[in-house]
């Protein structure tokens, strides 16, 4: 195992912030299930509400990157750390999806992402200085909330956007799957009171990334 210096360390991390940040610059390992559905017809207001529902998405992928690369630059014991970054690589098969559909929409992701990425970076080390444990049970908790924002997204989506329906459910399946990941691996399982001051949290997030 190679051993980094903080340069490096800082030095991969910035790299990684900024080619999650500019758009373009990740490559998924796995096509967009989109590919495989057809297209179809959107009037303007639908238009406007799908991209500012895959821009909501798009904006918790780039804090889901940033949370996990937080998390692994402090976890402590190794197999968190490959954990973390294993789940992180997955997830950027989600922000390019999200990108994707986004373009197709011709519209644009939220302008407050550097904002996001900042936060949720500083959140996830935080998490991983705290324990692993605490660490893990942050994800299981993060992932339980992706996963009701996403059911919520699916049931508001037009009727015959095929193409968006079958991002956010394979994602959905990729969110559930990684919460259980991380309480099997040994996660504290957050208390009512802490889910829903993040709900709340959450909540003014969707809404500033919906709109910008």
């Amino acid at each position: 195992m190679i051993n980094l210096s903080v340069i490096d360390k800082f030095i991969t991390q910035s790299d990684r912030a900024l080619r999650t940040i500019a758009a373009g610059e990740q490559a998924s390992d796995r096509p967009s299930p989109a590919r495989q559905q057809p297209h179809c017809e959107l009037n303007d207001s639908e238009r406007a509400h799908v991209a500012g529902l895959m821009r909501v998405n798009h904006a918790g992928e780039v804090c889901a990157q940033a949370l996990y690369q937080g998390q692994a630059l402090t976890a402590k014991l190794p197999e968190v750390r490959q954990e973390m970054e294993h789940a992180a690589a997955e997830e950027v098969d989600h922000l390019v999806w999200c990108e994707e559909r986004l373009n197709e929409l011709d519209a644009k992701p939220s302008i407050l992402n550097p904002l996001w990425y900042g936060m949720s970076f500083a959140i996830g080390a935080t998490a991983g200085l705290v324990s692993d444990k605490v660490s893990l049970g942050f994800v299981a908790a993060t992932e339980d909330l992706v996963c009701g924002h996403l059911s919520s997204h699916l049931e508001k989506l037009p009727e015959d956007d095929q193409r968006t329906r079958a991002v956010l459910e394979q994602m959905h399946e990729d969110e559930l799957r990684h919460g259980e990941a991380a309480l099997a691996a040994g996660g504290y399982e957050f208390p009512a009171p802490i889910k829903r001051g993040m709900s709340e949290v959450a909540k003014v997030m969707t809404t500033l990334a919906y709109r910008t």
